[in-house]
């Protein structure tokens, strides 16, 4: 069931380690089932600022297990992962619960695709599943919501610059349409600049994953903007790596590039540069970009990316406990369908592990110099955009103080509490952070040729 690679000195019991599989997979199985337990709720996970550091001990069981796996050292793996099982619960604390996922990520990547269990384990969700999960997300924590509205406010102001000169058109290319929920705010505040008289048109031509997908997001899309007389609508769905024609549909319209969180699930470097090749080529007069903040080292090896990984979800897992209480069947929802799914799914993308080039949690900075090398320079990220950000943190924030702050890059993000905002770059970007780890930063950008 698993690929192992044994020296000749060594004499391979199979027998012992189907049976410890077998126990692993009992672990496992008992941590599914088991209830919630009651926990004193005084760790505050792994980046937490209390000083009881109670999940310390499963953190270093699970980078032990990672470099054991890295090292095909399969018997220490198989015994720490059974260990994990037992100490972990998909409704216990922050950590247990990131850890949890992990795990399961790391029993997958033994096992390997060949082994009949490796599909219960990396289990898709149904579309079905995973659009009430994100819609869960969307709803109870300002991540999307951050970026959306961040995002819409700079192709906004990127709209009004030349309303003398665009026919009160808009054109939006957006290369991941994800449902398209980031576009009735934007309907909404293009339809109070405009008149009866005085229309404007917005054309949306998105990209998504299958054609139901596309269906539904036409749809909901359609018959929202019915609700805005003044304001016309159009939406174009194509498929992602369908060939692009006819973008340009009218005269001196504003073409903005939506890039969320879309250059990172690109499989290589090379595909995100002829990405921004095209972007390039249309001369667009704003391009948003939106990505995951990590700190990902120069070396792209598995362990350095498991690392950041997982300080990346861990304070997502964290900053969810600000959101939905320990019991919530929507917490426990976006965790196993949206967040989970991407652990497993990291961890076991075998065209990336091998080559180390994928583009998942990279600091600001290299994705500055990615668009910099591709002809772009940064705009200023506005005083409104920056108030509306804050207002949305007042909105969305529960249980712990949210922070605002100027640029601090010194240790990666700053430290405190809760939610927070940061401007970096000199005011060109704008992020979004949960204590002092950084989650996402809005960028925006126009091609240096148009400067």
């Amino acid at each position: 069931m698993m690929m192992m690679s044994c020296s000749s000195s060594t004499t391979f019991d199979h027998e012992a380690y189907e049976a410890k599989i077998f126990r692993l997979l009992q672990m496992r199985d008992q941590m599914l089932r088991q209830h919630h337990r009651n926990h004193d709720n005084t760790n505050k996970g792994l980046l937490g600022n209390n000083n009881t550091n109670n999940g310390l001990p499963l953190i270093h069981l699970l980078l032990s297990t990672a470099t054991a796996v890295d090292g095909n050292n399969f018997a220490a793996a198989l015994n720490n992962l059974t260990d994990l099982y037992q100490s972990v619960s998909l409704t216990g604390d922050s950590v247990e619960r990131v850890v949890a996922y992990f795990s399961d990520g790391l029993t997958a990547r033994l096992l390997t695709r060949n082994s009949p269990f490796y599909d219960m384990i990396m289990e898709e969700p149904t579309s079905e599943e995973e659009f009430r999960a994100f819609t869960d997300l969307y709803r109870v924590s300002p991540y999307f919501q951050f970026a959306h509205f961040t995002a819409n406010q700079a192709i906004l102001e990127a709209f009004e610059r030349e309303e003398d000169r665009n026919n009160r058109s808009i054109h939006v290319i957006d290369f991941d349409v994800s449902y398209g929920f980031q576009w009735p705010s934007l309907i909404q505040s293009l339809s109070e600049k405009a008149t009866s008289t005085s229309r404007i048109f917005l054309r949306v031509t998105g990209f998504g994953k299958n054609l139901k997908e596309l269906q539904e997001t036409e749809s909901r899309l359609v018959s929202f903007s019915k609700g805005f007389s003044n304001l016309v609508f159009e939406f174009q769905g194509l498929l992602r790596g369908s060939r692009v024609i006819n973008l340009r549909k009218k005269k001196n319209e504003t073409v903005a590039v939506n890039l969320v969180s879309y250059l990172n699930t690109l499989s290589c470097f090379t595909k995100i540069s002829d990405t921004l090749g095209f972007v390039h080529s249309l001369s667009p007069s704003i391009v948003v970009l939106v990505e995951q903040e990590g700190s990902r080292t120069p070396t792209r090896t598995f362990l350095s990316r498991f690392t950041d990984s997982l300080h990346y979800f861990a304070a997502m897992f964290d900053s969810l406990d600000d959101c939905l209480p320990l019991e919530s069947a929507e917490r426990l929802r976006i965790e196993k369908k949206l967040l989970g799914k991407e652990i497993k799914n990291m961890l076991n993308n075998y065209e990336n592990n091998n080559i180390g080039d994928c583009a998942k949690y990279e600091r600001m900075e290299a994705w500055k110099a990615r668009m910099e090398n591709h002809g772009f320079v940064g705009n200023k990220i506005s005083s409104k955009a920056m108030i509306q950000a804050k207002l949305l943190l007042k909105m969305r924030t529960h249980y712990c103080p949210m922070q605002f702050e100027e640029e601090d890059d010194s240790d990666g993000g700053g430290g405190g509490g809760g939610f927070r905002v940061s401007e970096r770059d000199e005011g060109r970007a704008v992020s979004l952070g949960w204590q002092n780890r950084f989650l996402l930063t809005v960028s925006a950008w126009q091609p240096l040729s148009l400067i």
